[in-house]
């Protein structure tokens, strides 16, 4: 029997690489023989940098920059063969960085991930990927092109200050001195949300509040974003506000696509496309993947749907292990995937199930082992 293991982190409690040698281990206590093919995956999000660093023979980078409030913090991302960059944003800009009594998206800027971005340029990479989700901003990645090179005057040619609020004022973008490397880099954003840049449905109406952001700045924020988008479309006859996506992370999204010329697409795809998951698929008997958790909203980009749609081609059956089941999971089984199981056993807290991961995967996985062994018995 062939297996191939490809989970998702399960957040606080298990890496990728973690989470998948407990489920092999839980599948060799059943099938002593079998052969297992053991693949850490991610969806963009969180852990994705070390994820594929892992799985790739990638390289981790530590880069001293700008936090969203402007302090100096270390950030990291990764550098994978081919000259790839794979970013997470919410290393240098994201809302854990920011204490939630000093949370104001009228002045937090994404400059930090443009420096990250700058910092792969210079060495030489060639195509950049980033993941967008969990910001502290809302300034249509101003910041980030700032650290590119980048200005935003207002009416008499001052330079704006950093932040979406400022961006009420911008008469004119200034980009004579962006760096050059941006137009000759591929750049792929990592994106499952839908949000448009503006209006009742986009970055700042949808995602300010938790951000800091009161009423009256919400309404603000959502007008300089309007403002940005007017002075970017007179200046480049373009206009990428309304592209789904745009308004992901505070209009990162927006900012990717108008100053380095990115594409959003799925996370989970870009990643499966980048290992080359398909080409692990010949031969094998089953698939398993998992999570922390599993409901109805996981059809839209996570992991293991992303996996299943994979392996449904294919018609090789997916079982999916998570931490917690939600509502409406029925839905994945449209999906392609054939079957879920906790891996909790028993009554237990979350900090419990979380502290016990490891054990609880491996005691899943031979636990659903010894299932399939009934129905081969059958």
């Amino acid at each position: 029997m062939k297996i191939l293991i490809a989970p998702d982190s399960f957040k606080g409690s298990a890496t990728s690489r973690n989470a998948a040698e407990a489920i092999g281990k839980g599948v060799h206590l059943v099938f002593s023989d079998a052969e297992l093919i053991e693949i850490p995956v991610a969806d963009g999000g969180e852990g994705t940098v070390e994820a594929l660093a892992e799985s790739m023979n990638g390289q981790i980078i530590i880069k001293r920059v700008k936090d969203p409030l402007g302090n100096m913090v270390d950030a990291e991302y990764g550098i994978l063969p081919g000259n790839v960059a794979i970013i997470e944003m919410a290393s240098a800009s994201g809302l854990p960085l920011v204490p939630e009594n000093k949370r104001n998206p009228l002045i937090t800027s994404t400059f930090g991930t443009g420096q990250l971005i700058k910092d792969a340029l210079d060495r030489g990479c060639k195509e950049i990927i980033l993941g967008i989700g969990g910001s502290a901003t809302n300034d249509g990645g101003t910041g980030m092109a700032r650290a590119l090179g980048y200005k935003f005057l207002d009416k008499n040619g001052y330079e704006l200050t950093e932040g979406g609020g400022s961006l009420i004022d911008l008469a004119e973008v200034d980009d004579s001195e962006a760096d050059k490397e941006i137009f000759k880099t591929k750049f792929l954003i990592a994106c499952d949300v839908t949000n448009p840049l503006t209006g009742t449905e986009g970055a700042s109406h949808i995602y300010g509040a938790q951000k800091g952001a009161s009423v009256k700045d919400i309404e603000h924020l959502d007008e300089s974003l309007v403002k940005l988008a007017a002075v970017i479309s007179q200046k480049y006859a373009r206009s990428n506000a309304n592209v789904p996506g745009a308004g992901a992370a505070g209009g990162l999204g927006y900012g990717l696509m108008e100053f380095c010329g990115g594409e959003l697409k799925s996370g989970i795809e870009i990643v499966l496309d980048l290992i080359k998951f398909d080409s692990y698929l010949d031969g094998v008997d089953l698939v398993i993947s998992g999570e922390g958790r599993i409901d109805g909203q996981s059809v839209y980009g996570k992991v293991p749907v992303g996996i299943a749609g994979r392996a449904e081609k294919k018609n090789i059956p997916v079982l999916v292990i998570v931490g917690g089941i939600g509502h409406n999971v029925e839905s994945v089984y449209n999906h392609g995937i054939d079957a879920v199981m906790s891996s909790v056993n028993k009554a237990m807290s979350l900090d419990e199930a979380m502290s016990r991961a490891y054990e609880l995967l491996v005691d899943s996985s031979s636990r659903a082992m010894r299932m399939i062994k009934i129905g081969m018995d059958l």
